[in-house]
């Protein structure tokens, strides 16, 4: 039976097959052979950047739901978010003639400290000639795949230290034991359906914005497991409300007006009871924190041809990118962490 590509697989599909055809275009010739980054073409160097974060994209999870800043040219590296303070309610009433007087848009600013990361892959003049697979197509990919993981995880450590949190109780049988720390949680404390519930409501109460009229929840894989099986006909599949153009990175489904996506980088610590696996699921309305955007300078996509350097015989060339991203928590109220067990708990590793 012919296998059915789904419509972004056949995007993907599509997309590398161009790549491939283009990055082969730019390593024809002897001129490329002597190229820099330093003298690529516009055209080349516009490609390279759009390639890594087209290729980085599907792992930024965590990074998709903050609030956007563009790195600033110039402007050091300290970059501000904006938070706006809720209006009091206008409880007094008006009286005729006379203006009463007005009130002023509260602005409160918070600031984060830009940070650079970045890698690269060193190649040999001896691999790129016997090589079967074109390299530098691998290493971009490779590459890009390192880039969109730490600045994920950049974001990811950040959100996952608010103060906002949740501890799933402990079940056995009918018998329900609260739990009120990290190191009481084992494998029978769950994530389940009222706790999902609960959380929307935490946000609720704090008149939490919403995210095109939903929260949404970032979920390990094996926490997603032990909600839907509980969770049964409540459980609602992406399918069932979404089309591929309107749904989320990483979606799965939803639950009590939560949109749940799915990542395996979702925080987990060995620090539940005898050590066993304890898992982070956040619940996020809009605002809660603020990102740097990948896009406008955030990545950079760096190819070093051979002869750049110190490299009289042109035995190497190089392949990196190179990144400047912060993170910063913005209203702790918008933003719940449900910290749980799952039935995978014996087995599953820190990240």
């Amino acid at each position: 039976m012919a296998q059915v590509l789904s419509s972004d697989a056949i995007r993907k599909e599509k997309f590398m097959t161009d790549y491939i055809l283009n990055i082969q275009l730019f390593a024809a010739g002897d001129e490329v052979n002597k190229t820099t980054s330093e003298n690529l073409s516009a055209e080349m160097k516009t490609f390279y950047d759009k390639t890594l974060i087209t290729l980085a994209s599907p792992y930024l999870v965590h990074d998709q739901f903050g609030q956007k800043r563009d790195i600033p040219k110039n402007g050091g590296k300290i970059i501000e978010f904006r938070k706006f303070s809720s209006l009091p309610k206008a409880l007094t009433p008006l009286t005729e003639g006379v203006t009463p007087t007005g009130n002023k848009l509260n602005v409160s600013s918070v600031s984060a400290t830009v940070e650079q990361y970045g890698d690269y892959i060193e190649q040999t003049d001896l691999l790129e000639l016997t090589a079967v697979d074109n390299t530098i197509v691998e290493a971009t990919k490779q590459l890009a795949s390192q880039a969109g993981l730490t600045m994920d995880t950049i974001v990811r450590n950040e959100i996952v230290g608010g103060t906002n949190v949740m501890y799933c109780p402990k079940v056995s049988g009918e018998t329900e034991t609260a739990v009120t720390s990290r190191s009481q949680i084992d494998k029978t404390a769950l994530l389940r359906v009222k706790d999902v519930f609960r959380a929307a409501a935490e946000l609720k109460a704090m008149n939490a914005p919403k995210i095109d009229g939903y929260y949404v929840g970032i979920i390990h894989p094996y926490v997603a497991y032990d909600l839907m099986q509980e969770a049964g006909n409540q459980w609602m599949e992406v399918q069932k409300y979404a089309t591929p153009e309107n749904m989320l990175k990483g979606e799965i489904g939803c639950l009590g007006g939560v949109r749940f996506v799915e990542s395996t980088e979702a925080k987990i610590w060995n620090e539940g009871a005898n050590g066993c696996a304890v898992f982070a699921t956040l619940i996020i309305g809009a605002d809660a924190y603020g990102v740097t955007s990948v896009n406008g300078g955030g990545v950079e996509h760096i190819v070093k041809q051979k002869g750049y350097g110190n490299d009289p015989l042109n035995q190497r060339s190089s392949v990196g990118w190179k990144g400047l991203k912060t993170a910063k928590r913005l209203v702790e109220e918008y933003l719940v962490r449900i910290e749980s067990g799952s039935a995978f708990s014996a087995t599953a590793k820190e990240n």
